[in-house]
């Protein structure tokens, strides 16, 4: 409990609940959970006989009625029948409101709101340091009334035109789509602190590509953006030196602008467009209902070009649209292309050859498998490197971003992509192009097989890595005129040694004897002389 709970908290909690209070209450006082009030309650030790007296006491004063006696607070309340003699100058005449339980302790709580403290911490600081026993609602209320006597000087800033932008994000409206879900929305909202033109995006890809379509909408870029301290921008927040993020850093550099966080907690620093989304939501948004984002943005850019340009506005006194066509002129040229907005990092090549990204697989060359490679990529494409010795990277591949869940080179059961039919159409293609013998060979196995014959026809083409073609050729010639359909009787008429040619005789030529005269030339080398 100790490490959620700080020491005034718990010893508020612990008086308050001495005092009589119950759970939910203090819980709701002391803006803390009620099962943390609840466990801290348990562990509480009973009290001596001391601290109960003491208790008692201060149960009954914070039972006891207020006193009616000359009330002097300066922050009663109506009601209280002797306010008329308040000379504190907090009060307001005719207020005669009954004394508030804060009035005893004014100088205390003077300091402490002077000190910077919320009317939270003061409360709380009360409950353990004098045992107040009014409720928050009094504190706050009080120093709300010494926060109107102590206002803060806001200084006013006004700048040239094309030094400045101003970004804001505000909620956008509530889309009922068809399916009767809600879809919460943004708006993005980027003001030219000189004209006060602006332009609203919902749809864009990131906060960089919001501005960006800014500064196209405009024409040009500002010197410097005004923006938020947000986690998308701003690593530590430092009014001279901010930690931004590198990314932001490189776009500002692309349109040559300067990126400057106003200080944290202040939101007088970029005033002119707080007030602009709150002036988006009561004029173009309120009372409308949208179903798309389609149907939002179209709404929005007529409103912009038909209200928004055309008003006169209320600080500078002329319409937004003359006043920029003043500014437009000084706005900086807008670069020959768009910042590349990426995301980066190492990957490992998985043994399918695929590495992932955003839950989808793109594939590399087979070279790479186990080796780590370096991706980046946006909305539209990923691009893979492998970085050489000196730090530098080479791309090896360029991929469409895909679907989670999709890949670039998925096989189907045929080795190849799409449906069945498709792969054994390929490997039928496959081994029409070895030679004629094959193709009808091929054809016929397709034929009489079906799907099942595309293995045969796999292991076919891959026949041609020991054999040659005339030699496949005459196999599958001799293999579709006795009907087979089977590779093992093609790779076994493969295997043979020889394959014998039947040769036709001929009975008479030219050249040939009669058989009658080889006799008698045999006879006659036999017969003695």
């Amino acid at each position: 409990m100790a490490n959620k709970l700080k020491v005034q908290e718990q010893e508020a909690i612990a008086n308050l609940y001495r005092l009589g209070w119950g759970i939910r209450r203090i819980a709701r006082e002391l803006g803390l959970s009620r099962n943390t009030v609840r466990s801290h309650v348990r562990s509480i030790s009973p009290l001596s006989e001391a601290e109960v007296l003491t208790e008692e006491i201060l149960k009954a004063s914070a039972l006891s009625p207020p006193s009616l006696g000359n009330e002097t607070d300066p922050l009663s309340t109506p009601g209280s029948a002797t306010g008329q003699n308040q000379t504190d100058p907090l009060s307001t005449p005719g207020n005669t409101g009954r004394k508030s339980l804060c009035a005893d302790h004014a100088e205390l709580i003077l300091a402490k709101f002077e000190d910077g403290l919320t009317a939270q911490r003061i409360y709380q600081d009360l409950r353990v340091e004098i045992f107040f026993t009014g409720s928050y609602q009094s504190v706050k209320r009080y120093v709300r009334r010494l926060r109107r006597t102590d206002p803060q000087l806001v200084q006013r800033i006004e700048v040239e035109p094309g030094e400045e932008v101003q970004v804001d994000f505000g909620t956008g409206p509530t889309l009922f789509q068809s399916d009767g879900k809600k879809r919460k929305t943004w708006i993005f909202r980027l003001v030219l602190s000189y004209s006060r033109k602006a332009v609203l995006r919902q749809d864009t890809e990131t906060f960089l590509r919001c501005i960006e379509a800014a500064f196209r909408e405009f024409g040009g870029s500002t010197l410097t953006i005004n923006l938020d301290n947000l986690k998308a921008a701003v690593l530590k927040a430092d009014w001279a030196d901010p930690e931004l993020n590198p990314k932001l850093i490189d776009f500002g550099r692309h349109y040559r602008t300067t990126i400057m966080p106003c200080l944290p907690g202040v939101p007088e620093h970029k005033g002119k467009v707080e007030n602009s989304v709150a002036y988006v939501k009561e004029n173009a948004l309120a009372g409308r209902k949208f179903c798309s984002l389609a149907e939002v943005n179209l709404t929005l850019a007529h409103w912009e070009k038909t209200i928004a340009d055309l008003r006169i506005h209320g600080t500078t006194k002329r319409q937004v649209a003359q006043l920029f066509a003043v500014e437009k002129p000084t706005l900086q040229p807008l670069p020959a292309s768009v910042f590349g907005c990426f995301q980066e990092g190492p990957r490992t090549v998985h043994r399918d050859g695929h590495v992932e990204v955003e839950k989808a697989f793109y594939h590399v060359p087979p070279e790479y498998l186990r080796q780590d490679v370096w991706v980046r990529y946006d909305s539209r494409e990923v691009r893979i490197f492998t970085k050489n010795p000196d730090g530098s990277l080479k791309q090896i591949q360029v991929h469409r971003r895909l679907e989670p869940g999709k890949f670039t080179n998925a096989r189907g059961i045929g080795g190849g992509q799409g449906s069945l039919q498709a792969n054994l159409d390929y490997w039928l293609r496959r081994a029409s192009e070895l030679g004629p013998c094959c193709e009808g060979w091929a054809r016929a196995v397709a034929q009489n097989r079906g799907i099942g014959g595309m293995r045969t026809l796999m292991g076919l083409v891959r026949l041609i890595d020991h054999h040659s073609f005339p030699a496949v050729n005459r196999a599958c010639e001799r293999a579709l005129a006795k009907g087979t359909w089977r590779l093992r009787d093609v790779r076994a008429l493969l295997e043979a040694k020889e394959i014998q040619t039947q040769i036709a005789f001929v009975d008479h030529h030219p050249l040939i004897r009669s058989l009658s005269e080889y006799g008698v030339f045999i006879r006659a080398q036999t017969q003695d002389p």
